[in-house]
């Protein structure tokens, strides 16, 4: 909102009745009154101000009260190479409602993460095809997704089909090559995934989405591009039973924020992301989460 411009205060006319003294001091009681009212105005705006400085500090304070206590807790951390690292968790109680696969529900609950699924030079290749890829369109909000399986391609605030949109120029974009590489990694999660949780990898089968999402700072534009809630993916997408995020840029290297952040009741567990490191989870409703604000700069990832 504009500032008002205060007209500037008319001094008393001057020769004739209307120059009266009557009437002039009218208007000075007028512009007293006036002067009065604007400071008291100013005098509540100056409050307001004291008070949301003074909220806004406090949330600061309890972030970083609530981080030195030790209730949010790093998982992983970007400096650190991890072969294997499994947490168990009790399951939710409202699993057992969800429809079972023999071989395929997991037996135990929990999340992992590990550095073992690829190399650093391949995360590089793979975040490569993203790039060539998103290099198509993008969402004009902070959150853009491509999927090679459906063809779903951010435009804009839409969505459009790449394989139909582009036509034949996909082949100046993808070689068989790269889609060879993206096989071979998904197969690598998903063996990783049976491995951790104890059942057969031929038993899964990959359901959808399955996308690369690039994030950044923009403003959001649609609810697509709101990332940042948290939700429980057995809860958004139904025939999800495990969750796998490739990360495929290094945290407060290529951007700030952006962790993975596990909401368990007490405490937060968070994921800094790691080029070429695997989230790995089963979905229950138990597994609440969210990722933090992406700040400037770029985050690339891979979920299956």
């Amino acid at each position: 909102m504009a500032p008002q411009r205060r007209a500037a205060p008319r001094g008393p006319e001057s020769g004739g009745p209307a120059g009266g003294p009557g009437r002039g001091g009218r208007r000075h009681s007028s512009a007293k009154k006036s002067r009065g009212q604007q400071e008291s105005r100013w005098r509540w705006l100056k409050a307001a101000v004291l008070l949301s400085s003074a909220a806004a500090g406090g949330l600061l304070s309890w972030n970083y009260l609530r981080a030195e206590d030790g209730v949010t807790e790093v998982l992983a951390r970007h400096g650190e190479n991890l072969q294997d690292k499994f947490v168990e968790i009790p399951c939710s109680e409202d699993y057992d409602s969800h429809k079972r696969f023999e071989g395929c529900t997991p037996r135990k609950c929990g999340r992992g993460v590990t550095d073992a699924v690829i190399t650093r030079e391949e995360a590089e290749r793979i975040r490569r095809i993203a790039e060539r890829g998103l290099s198509l369109g993008g969402s004009d909000g902070g959150a853009s997704i491509l999927d090679l399986h459906s063809g779903a391609l951010s435009l804009g605030k839409h969505f459009v089909n790449l394989y139909r949109y582009f036509g034949d120029k996909i082949q100046d974009i993808f070689t068989e090559e790269d889609f060879a590489l993206y096989r071979d990694v998904r197969q690598r999660i998903q063996q990783r995934i049976a491995q951790a949780f104890g059942i057969s990898s031929a038993s899964m089968y990959l359901t959808k989405p399955t996308f690369f999402s690039r994030i950044n700072n923009t403003e959001a534009k649609t609810t697509h591009d709101e990332y940042w809630h948290p939700h429980v993916d057995k809860v958004t997408y139904g025939s999800f039973d495990y969750t796998s995020l490739l990360y495929l840029s290094d945290y407060a290297e290529d951007f700030g924020g952006g962790r993975f952040v596990f909401m368990d009741a007490g405490s937060n567990k968070t994921v800094e992301p790691r080029a070429g490191s695997a989230c790995l989870l089963l979905l229950g409703n138990a597994v609440l989460f969210l990722r933090t604000l992406i700040m400037p700069r770029t985050g690339f990832a891979l979920l299956n």
